[in-house]
């Protein structure tokens, strides 16, 4: 029997595969290297030395000091910590949030919760192209305000937020500004000085680490209540006895991300501007609509709407592809993106949407490949419909 290979993965923005070379650094801690980090002997040491090895690889990544890292389940848990535990650790100062309607639910979802704790929520608006002005943050400010939430790149489409320039207008209010960099690490500069950001989320399965792991960036100073309690792990901050294996592996992917970085963006953006070529070549210009900013975005992301159809079907279709949309099917009909139509696209528009995201293992030949189905079963559904 003939075996079917695997698709062509375009959908790094979702997950990584585990790079090799942490998995390797992973194995000996879950074998020899077992001990509690907690336990004053030497099975403890060797895995208390190892956490703090990997705290201070995730800090040189995001320019940050050894002491402001948390380790945490991933980047959900970073999210409600930051944005839960400041606005409870703030509550007597004002009970006013500003964040954005394109944010990942692990940060509107912390936000709707606080919500239901007598929190008021600002949702700022986004432009065409997904960026959030400084301006709209300043306006929102209030005497009340006691923390902001942007994140720094969309996941759907890519769009990189001003945080530096936003960070200017915070810093002036002395008010906790927050950034989920899940989607940024690793592919862009993540600064943490220059982003003037006090709390920074780190997911770990998008970096090519295992899932389960990431990181949260606390600023020295920055108020916040624990979010886990119990004993004293993690300086007292978050309570659980450490993941160390994990632990490493995160602090090795952040170590092969920083120096990969530069080699990294060129390669996915050479390779993501040879996929948006095709598409346009093979469908047409007045079929194919770019969604996020044309500069301003991550090297590998791209999201397109093929106007004339549903781009959940159409994936459906080329079984070769693994990609994805952000389109969910509820009771046989789809329903559009909520950040497409942040971004002010039609229902037909959001609904024709693709993300194709690319990732270190993505070559030229499979962008090729990739490219010549999509626009072979995309105009074969234009043409059966009559477009």
């Amino acid at each position: 029997m003939k075996h079917n290979p695997k698709p062509i993965y375009l959908d790094y923005n979702a997950t990584t595969p585990i790079d090799a070379r942490v998995l390797e650094s992973i194995l000996p801690y879950l074998q020899s290297n077992f001990g509690n980090p907690s336990s004053n002997h030497v099975y403890g040491r060797i895995p208390k030395d190892a956490v703090e090895n990997s705290r201070e690889q995730v800090a040189t990544l995001i320019g940050a000091d050894i002491d402001e890292i948390i380790f945490t389940s991933g980047g959900t848990e970073s999210n409600n910590h930051a944005i839960i535990g400041a606005a409870l650790a703030n509550k007597e100062k004002g009970k006013h949030i500003i964040t954005s309607i394109i944010e990942h639910p692990a940060v509107l979802e912390p936000c709707r919760y606080l919500e239901m704790l007598g929190f008021r929520i600002t949702y700022l608006p986004v432009d065409r192209y997904g960026l959030v002005h400084p301006k709209d943050v300043k306006a929102a400010i209030n005497d009340d305000t006691i923390l902001i939430s942007i994140m720094h790149a969309n996941n759907e489409v890519g769009t990189i937020q001003p945080i530096g320039e936003i960070g200017e207008v915070v810093k002036e209010k002395e008010i906790p500004f927050h950034t989920d960099a899940a989607q940024s690490c690793g592919k862009i500069e993540v600064d943490v000085e220059g982003l003037q950001v006090d709390l920074l989320t780190i997911a770990g399965h998008k970096i090519y680490a295992p899932k389960g792991v990431g990181a949260l960036y606390v600023r020295k100073g920055t108020a916040i209540h624990n979010f886990v309690h119990g004993a004293g792990q993690e300086r007292g901050r978050r309570a659980g006895t450490e993941n160390v294996a994990y632990i490493v592996g995160l602090g090795v992917a952040c170590d092969i991300s920083k120096n990969a970085l530069p080699e990294f963006y060129q390669g996915a953006k050479t390779l993501r501007e040879s996929l948006y070529t095709n598409l346009l070549r093979g469908i047409g210009h007045e079929r194919v609509k770019l969604n996020g900013h044309p500069e301003m975005r991550l090297p590998n992301t791209l999201n397109v709407s093929i106007l004339g159809t549903i781009g959940e079907m159409l994936l459906s279709s080329i079984p070769e592809i693994a990609g994805s949309t952000a389109a969910a099917c509820h009771s046989g009909s789809f329903e559009p993106s909520k950040v497409l139509l942040g971004l002010g696209l039609s229902k037909e528009e959001a609904l024709g949407a693709l993300r194709l995201s690319l990732g270190r293992g993505t070559t030229k030949e499979e962008v090729d490949i990739a490219s010549r189905h999509i626009v072979g079963h995309a105009n074969e559904t234009l043409k059966v419909q009559g477009g």
